[in-house]
């Protein structure tokens, strides 16, 4: 019997940590992770707030626990469904319309969630910057890691510098949200696939492979 009420509590307890963050990453989209505190929440949620204090044990630890669900997410929408795809150029294309459908479709509120919070954070020290740096360069990684393997496959060609590729389409990308975002248009996505394309034609071995203009 008490093993039964242990799990209860324990299963109850996840559900609410996992209601509470939920909320929480929709209101640091849209309002950065200094919008978020441990009583608003408990409040919005209608739920104790000693039991929200009693799972997260500080603001910090809150805003941890807030990009790092964010990351499940981002991973779950823009990152798995391309690890499924061989290798190649259309991988590579696909990764980027992906995350275009991720900022398009709103999946946070406020936009991409990283592009949000990382200007919030980028001149900051401590352990919400660091995990926020690191969550970037793992995304840039995965990006780099997909050019050299259409590089590998002969997809792309030989010589071209992945890591100016990258950042040439992380930039269009990432100006496709800020426009959107701030100007609640969406025409501006076109516009940057528009452009990653004809990147992307630019240094493949067969542009066939790649959506026509």
């Amino acid at each position: 019997m008490a093993e039964t009420h242990t799990d209860g509590r324990i299963a109850r307890g996840n559900q609410t940590r996992q209601l509470v963050l939920k909320r929480a990453v929709e209101i640091a989209s849209v309002e950065g992770l200094e919008g978020l505190s441990l009583g608003r929440l408990s409040t919005e949620l209608k739920l104790s707030k000693s039991g929200v204090f009693a799972l997260f044990g500080s603001k910090e630890d809150l805003q941890l626990a807030t990009v790092r669900a964010a990351i499940k997410v981002y991973l779950e929408h823009v990152v798995q469904p391309a690890r499924d795809l061989p290798p190649g150029l259309d991988r590579l294309w696909r990764v980027c319309a992906g995350w275009l459908d991720y900022s398009r479709k709103r999946v946070f509120p406020g936009g991409c969630f990283f592009y949000s919070v990382s200007a919030e954070y980028d001149a900051r020290e401590g352990k919400v910057h660091d995990t926020l740096a690191a969550a970037r360069t793992n995304w840039f990684t995965f990006v780099e890691q997909t050019v050299r393997e259409a590089q590998q496959s002969g997809e792309v060609e030989e010589g071209t510098d992945a890591p100016q590729l990258v950042f040439e389409l992380v930039a269009l990308m990432e100006m496709a949200n800020a426009e959107s975002v701030l100007h609640n248009e969406f025409t501006c996505y076109d516009k940057a696939a528009n452009g990653i394309l004809s990147r992307l034609r630019g240094v493949a071995t067969d542009a066939s492979l790649l959506p026509a203009p």
